[in-house]
């Protein structure tokens, strides 16, 4: 779960819904100062939101890209269902494609998905590529994560199943480490787990332990694609990254001091590096 520094949109953005032909999306969108070189839609992971490229909003923007943040079905501020199968991931790819076509011109949309939504990005990408103009997966491998982070996932579906998400969540805060649950945005990050359907994280989770080795079929695909990582990360490892980023013949990025997370790690240098591959394009 990433853990944004603050949940207050910048300036330059604002909060709304994007009206879909799949249903309407809580979005953070982020308009350019001056010319707009294109569009952005950015994904988050399992357990985020699109809080957590509130960072990224502003210095993307600023490189001319209109820049928009979502919540999927079932997270944070977008509605869902308590019905497992409707987040399955041929699902939440139809609902990508319907935020991209929402924007209008085909073939002009710039995916980005964290982890979770790397995946979700790709499922989209493989599904129907025309609207989109490049793909960036930040942090998300080429099948299922780690085994170590399998066993989380698990223990937390089985939590969800029996529990409730304020239960959940406080047996999770007393894990983490003290500096952490002391921060100035922990409301937050509780008001927004308390807002995710737990359907959405048990059917999500089991996505993540079970994802097939896609890459081939990505490579397939003519769109450039970018690999962007921390230069650690305990749920893909970073060579297994680069070694996927070679299967693809893509565009790879490590941000130096970030982990799995590099978009609240260094955002700065994490936005320099996404506009900087946009711009080649």
């Amino acid at each position: 779960m990433s853990r944004p520094h603050t949940f207050t949109p910048p300036p330059c953005a604002h909060a709304r819904q994007l009206r879909t032909s799949r249903g309407d999306f809580a979005v953070l969108d982020a308009s350019p100062p001056g010319a707009v070189r294109g569009t952005a839609l950015l994904l988050p992971g399992y357990m985020g939101s699109k809080e957590d490229f509130v960072a990224l909003l502003e210095p993307l923007s600023t490189a001319g890209y209109r820049t928009v943040a979502v919540d999927g079905r079932g997270q944070y501020e977008t509605d869902g269902t308590d019905r497992q199968e409707d987040y399955a991931q041929a699902e939440l790819a139809r609902d990508v494609l319907a935020q991209a076509t929402a924007f209008g011109d085909a073939g002009t949309v710039h995916l980005l998905g964290h982890s979770l939504g790397g995946q979700i990005a790709r499922a989209a990408v493989l599904l129907d590529a025309s609207p989109f103009r490049s793909l960036t997966l930040m942090s998300s491998g080429p099948a299922e994560v780690v085994e170590a982070q399998q066993l989380k996932v698990k223990v937390l579906g089985d939590a969800l199943a029996t529990m409730g998400m304020a239960r959940v969540w406080e047996a999770m805060r007393a894990l983490d480490p003290p500096e952490e649950v002391a921060s100035a945005n922990g409301e937050a990050l509780r008001r927004r787990w308390l807002r995710h359907r737990p359907a959405q994280l048990i059917a999500t989770g089991r996505l993540l332990v079970t994802e097939p080795d896609r890459v081939a079929e990505l490579a397939a695909v003519a769109l450039p694609v970018h690999v962007l990582s921390g230069e650690r990360d305990d749920t893909w490892p970073v060579p297994l990254l680069d070694d996927m980023a070679r299967r693809l013949g893509a565009h790879r990025t490590r941000i130096a001091g970030a982990e799995h997370s590099p978009n609240t790690d260094r955002p700065q240098e994490t936005a320099a590096a996404i506009a900087a591959f946009w711009d080649s394009l």
